[in-house]
């Protein structure tokens, strides 16, 4: 380990099936310890994760970090977005936590929309049209499926916010992460009662939004930990709000994020409020806003049918007439949540290379076909794409990403975006720096760019076409639902 020019902070990636944390120096943001451990996620009807391994993950990838960690001086949690985490009045889960790719509450999803005024209305008043991925819609299933459990519920927090309030024993969140419940109005930036009411949650129950900048508490509890009581405890995001922090993303930069799910977005000066849905309204985690659009299926999707085929995930091959729709798990863009994957085109001499081509340019399709409505109309279209997550480094995602796009892309060295954007976020209760700007001065966007390419246009055009005309089937496969 490094000696460390300035104080230490923590940051930490709270996702779906693992937690990081990074101990950075808060001056340079040089990395001085690292450490990670697994948590598992339900394969049932839906997808559900125990809080409580969540916290053991983050006590073993602390404790990792050894005696870097307790040096340090701020933390921050960074977490996946809309998960359903309900405590009971000892703190305790009442039932194992609904994640964002849970879409058991499509249902009540559509129902809520349509009660309360209709897509155009809820984008004005959330900045979003919820569906089965958000929180409010995971609570309206509970209360219909579990009435129990919600009886039995103390508290309701988001993933991040369960564990900042194990660290400071108080009920906290960010703006940004209570964006995407579903029940925070981003024209007033508070909890909607009347939303609240409609599906049975007292405002009780919810967190306190903490500003930018606050400090949520102090370490209450060391014993599992490495860190020195009273280190202090930054408000924490959600997980693509803190990767625009570690990018120190400024306004008009798009983002295509390639990991469990897609996303793309980028932030913005103006609050959005896209009525079709599109587009979710989130706020960023330092007071403006982050347009974003997410897929279910992105690199998890694309790896399972490689290993159907028996291929590797980078043997690929040029194809022109087969589209693959690798609607695996149910799709959110577009918002098909009982959908499966759908193949066309198949001739005697389709090979599996182009079977696993057509599987990426189905999920990179589905992404930039959101990128045009987060991006304002005068946004540069030669400001290169920062491609992040999982599948940014593997060769097969770059080119199929540019040929599809037409843009350049930057591909960012440092792969710990979410868990460096949480520790700008703590270097910034430090040093009064907002955190964006921490992360700049960290260089964490440098890295390679790749020249624009030709636009693939007629890939595209196939399968919007085939997309199009299987409307009615994938309709079908709903209402069976």
């Amino acid at each position: 380990m490094s000696a460390a020019e300035g104080p230490l902070v923590v940051g930490v990636d709270s996702s779906t099936q693992s937690t990081k944390a990074l101990v950075v120096d808060a001056s340079t943001g040089e990395v001085v310890a690292r450490g990670q451990a697994s948590h598992t996620v339900s394969s049932g009807a839906g997808r559900e994760s125990d809080p409580r391994q969540w916290w053991d993950a983050l006590c073993d990838a602390l404790n990792q970090c050894g005696e870097a960690a307790h040096e340090a001086a701020a933390v921050s949690i960074g977490g996946q977005q809309h998960g359903l985490v309900t405590l009971d009045a000892h703190g305790d889960p009442v039932r194992p936590a609904l994640l964002w790719n849970d879409v058991r509450s499509a249902p009540q999803a559509r129902r809520l929309v349509n009660e309360l005024g209709g897509p155009k209305a809820w984008a004005e008043r959330t900045g979003s049209v919820p569906g089965a991925s958000f929180t409010v819609t995971k609570w309206a299933w509970l209360a219909e499926n579990e009435p129990e459990a919600v009886r039995a519920t103390a508290a309701v927090r988001l993933p991040h916010d369960y564990l900042t309030e194990r660290l400071t024993g108080q009920g906290t969140t960010d703006r940004s992460d209570a964006s995407g419940t579903g029940w925070w109005a981003s024209a007033t930036e508070s909890y909607d009662e009347e939303i609240l009411t409609r599906v049975g949650l007292d405002p009780a129950l919810l967190p306190r939004v903490v500003r930018p900048g606050e400090v949520a508490g102090t370490v209450r509890d060391t014993h599992d930990l490495p860190f020195s009581k009273g280190t202090l405890v930054a408000p924490g995001t959600g997980d693509n709000a803190a990767a625009a922090l570690g990018l120190g993303l400024r306004p008009g930069a798009p983002v295509l994020s390639l990991g469990t799910s897609g996303t793309v977005y980028a932030v913005s000066k103006r609050r959005p409020a896209d009525p079709t849905g599109t587009v979710a309204g989130f706020a960023d985690a330092h007071g403006d806003w982050l347009p974003l659009a997410c897929t279910l299926n992105c690199t998890l999707a694309v790896d399972r049918i490689a290993a159907l085929l028996g291929l590797d995930r980078e043997a690929v091959e040029p194809t022109t007439g087969v589209t693959l729709l690798p609607y695996l798990d149910g799709e959110r863009t577009p918002a098909l949540p009982h959908a499966s994957g759908l193949l066309h085109g198949l001739r005697p001499d389709t090979t599996a290379g182009q079977l696993l081509q057509a599987a990426y340019d189905g999920a990179v399709h589905a992404l930039l076909g959101a990128l045009g409505l987060v991006l304002e109309a005068d946004a540069d279209p030669t400001v290169p794409l920062l491609l992040i997550g999982g599948g940014a480094r593997g060769r097969a995602w770059q080119e199929t990403v540019r040929r599809l796009s037409g843009r350049p892309v930057q591909v960012p060295e440092a792969r710990e975006l979410v868990a460096l954007g949480a520790a700008a976020q703590a270097a910034g209760l430090l040093t009064g720096e907002d955190p964006a700007a921490v992360a700049r001065r960290w260089d964490t966007a440098r890295g390679p760019v790749l020249e624009a390419m030709e636009r693939d246009q007629a890939t595209l055009a196939r399968i919007t076409g085939v997309l199009s005309d299987a409307a009615p089937l994938l309709a079908r496969e709903a209402d069976r639902r």
